[in-house]
């Protein structure tokens, strides 16, 4: 019976030094963890980017078109995040320019001599290296940021309304038979629309590579508010037919301004 009471003692007196122990574990964590959320605090105060990853999407202007993206990063250490990012573009020539066909009132303007709208879009990986902190929460961060990746052509015929003294109104894409109806300005109508070519889309697989620098200016670590300037340029194989009396290019050179917003966790 006393070698009973011993061992009920002893597993009670295991029992409270466990639970001892569980109390001190969890009120160190807690500790720890109220210490981490005030130096987080301390330092979004005094202008530094703190974070684990952000979701950010983005608009752009390019030298030869616009775009939008889609960017998750991840924070590794306190000044490199990784960066996953896809891009959806369009890239126009220079010589583009809108006219108005033989109906003035209802037809769409067209562009003379285009074949093709290219969209470009990248899948791509990246870092972002911050070069320079806010200094306090009104200030400016500054970062590099480059990429590179997968770039997919996307070629989708452009279709013109036009007069074909044989078949009469049709709309028709540049072909070997159609090109000469396609490039009399005297036939032309309209323009085929935005809804033309988009099942006959072509994909010409490549490669890109982006730079750029980044500036910071939200006032909260929770949101991303940022102006990005920078370059790149995509690759691709096989020439890419944009303008009917243009040569056909494989590589394609452009700076850019982006504006971003997102958020942070």
């Amino acid at each position: 019976m006393k070698k009973l009471s011993l061992s009920a003692v002893v597993v009670l007196f295991a029992i409270a030094a466990f639970a001892q122990d569980r109390r001190i574990e969890r009120n160190e964590k807690k500790e720890a963890k109220r210490q981490k959320i005030n130096e987080l605090m301390r330092q979004a105060e005094e202008g530094v980017l703190v974070y684990h990853k952000q979701s950010t999407f983005g608009i752009q202007l390019r030298t030869n078109g616009y775009g939008a993206f889609y960017e998750f990063g991840k924070m590794k250490t306190s000044r490199k995040t990784n960066l996953y990012r896809i891009d959806f573009a369009e890239i126009k020539e220079k010589k583009e320019e809108k006219s108005l066909g033989g109906s003035f009132i209802f037809g769409n303007p067209y562009i003379y001599g285009k074949i093709n709208y290219f969209y470009p879009v990248t899948l791509g990986f990246g870092q972002q290296y911050i070069l320079g902190q806010k200094g306090n929460k009104n200030g400016v961060a500054v970062t590099g940021v480059y990429y590179a990746g997968v770039a997919l052509g996307l070629l989708r015929p452009y279709y013109l309304t036009v007069d074909d003294p044989q078949e009469g109104q049709r709309d028709i894409k540049y072909s070997p038979a159609d090109s000469a109806l396609f490039l009399d300005q005297g036939a032309i109508i309209a323009g085929g629309g935005f809804s033309k070519g988009w099942g006959e889309i072509k994909v010409k697989p490549g490669a890109f590579a982006k730079i750029g620098m980044r500036f910071d200016y939200g006032r909260f670590n929770e949101t991303v508010s940022a102006l990005e300037i920078g370059m790149s340029a995509d690759y691709y194989p096989g020439k890419i037919p944009i303008m009917a009396r243009l040569k056909e290019r494989q590589l394609f050179f452009q700076g850019y301004v982006a504006i971003l917003f997102g958020k942070r966790k």
